[in-house]
């Protein structure tokens, strides 16, 4: 789990976190224990419940521990905290194509479209299929240039169910 400017390009740059928040996350990249590494990770959701790099981490952790259920709850925290600061919504069924601005790419609103790609893909994995194709329906008519990628959960969809 590292934490480089890579991993975070495209939310945020890692010299804009928090201090507090790269800390902890550092912390639990270096982490010998996964229950470490969780720990610091919720404690630095705790330090700054905005900063969304944090529900990323999260939701990523999870779902590479394959702790599929915590994964989506930490992808629904996502949408939450990323809906309030771009003010729509946090009920991804109730998003419309101009609910806000989804074009731009450095903003909570375009982390919300991230995070919906995850969920799809966390319901995909946990044999939700209906719900994931809920899903991906609304990001095609909320993103209709697919800025997430967003069909390439779509893809993969089609050739699990095939």
């Amino acid at each position: 789990m590292a934490f480089g400017k890579q991993a975070l390009k495209g939310f945020v740059a890692i010299e804009d976190l928090p201090p507090r928040v790269l800390g902890y996350l550092n912390a639990a990249a270096s982490a010998n224990d996964w229950r470490e590494a969780e720990s610091l990770l919720w404690r630095a959701q705790v330090a700054d419940g905005d900063c969304l790099q944090v529900y990323y981490t999260l939701y990523k952790f999870y779902f590479n521990h394959k702790r599929l259920s915590d994964a989506e709850r930490a992808t629904c925290l996502a949408l939450d905290a990323a809906a309030r600061q771009a003010g729509i919504e946090a009920d991804w069924r109730l998003q419309k194509k101009d609910s806000c601005d989804w074009s731009v790419v450095s903003s909570p609103q375009h982390f919300y479209l991230f995070s919906m790609k995850a969920l799809a893909f966390i319901r995909l994995r946990q044999l939700r299929d209906a719900d994931a194709a809920l899903i991906l329906a609304k990001l095609r008519e909320i993103d209709p240039d697919d800025s997430v990628g967003s069909s390439v959960i779509e893809s993969y969809a089609a050739g699990a169910l095939a």
